[in-house]
């Protein structure tokens, strides 16, 4: 017994009306330009803390938690009494705070890569940068908001900046503008190194001396000779303290601006250049 089975078998071929009347008829939308782009690729950042609302640990309950620790545990030892303190290591506290919650950009870069994710990013029609940008500016927030919250619990522990809220400001916007040139060595490396443990691992090791051998805690005076060489020459952590301490003090230093203003360029420079050439050939 034989079925024809012609009919079951032949391909449907889409002719030119039909698939005119499902394309649309208009041109092609314009490229995004490099700013709209990098402003779209920032909010992405912030959506993931609205998703994970854990990750604000890093920029309220830690730095709530490094003010008054230090505060009232050297303060007494230190400077006479924890009040008295506080008028000197709030602001460094703030640097070292802000300057240590940096190396999530290069680590939420490592994870978008093991995912896959920053192969879609490479296939769309956009400036290049702006991924990168786009981590950059959405931790920007990241650091505003840690600073906020440290400049507060110091004001209400009793913190008086001489150069009032102008000062403060200006502080806070050295350090996150010297904050978004440093993030991009992390970017670096997130996207050199394999894991996010990597990155972890690398950027504390960095940190940790570079935030700890300053003047964060103490007067570089009373450190050894060859110490002294290291912290108020060299860490360019102790030349962001001092820019935003003199800032909030309102006896801006000029030569200490300068210096971080001359840092912030170079490390965009050097680790911007890298960081988009390991991109280009990830």
């Amino acid at each position: 017994m034989s079925t024809d089975t012609s009919a079951s078998t032949t391909a449907y071929v889409p002719v030119a009306e039909t698939l005119g009347t499902v394309l649309a008829p208009s041109s092609r939308p314009p490229r995004p330009s490099a700013l709209s782009a990098s402003v779209t690729f920032g909010w992405r950042a912030m959506l993931k803390i609205k998703h994970v609302p854990e990750q604000l640990f890093d920029v309220t309950a830690f730095p709530i938690m490094m003010t008054l620790m230090f505060t009232f545990l050297f303060g007494g030892a230190l400077a006479g009494s924890p009040g008295q303190y506080l008028q000197f290591v709030l602001p460094g506290i703030m640097v070292q705070s802000v300057v240590m919650i940096t190396m999530y950009t290069g680590i939420e870069v490592n994870k978008d890569i093991e995912r896959g994710v920053f192969d879609r990013f490479r296939t769309l029609p956009i400036w290049r940068p702006s991924p990168m940008v786009g981590y950059l500016l959405g931790d920007m927030l990241r650091y505003v908001m840690a600073s906020v919250v440290i400049l507060i619990v110091g004001l209400i522990l009793g913190f008086r900046p001489a150069g009032g809220i102008a000062g403060a400001a200006a502080g806070i916007a050295v350090l996150v503008g010297f904050s978004f040139a440093f993030s991009w060595l992390w970017t670096m490396l997130g996207l050199l190194l394999r894991s996010e443990k990597s990155v972890m691992g690398w950027s504390m090791m960095v940190l940790f001396p570079l935030t700890f051998l300053s003047n964060v805690f103490v007067d570089p005076s009373t450190m050894p000779g060859w110490l002294q060489v290291f912290v108020v020459h060299i860490n360019p952590i102790s030349h962001l303290v001092a820019s935003v301490r003199s800032l909030m003090s309102g006896q801006p230093n000029v030569a200490e601006l300068g210096w971080v203003l001359v840092a912030g360029v170079a490390l965009i420079a050097i680790f911007g250049s890298l960081t988009m050439r390991l991109y280009n050939r990830k």
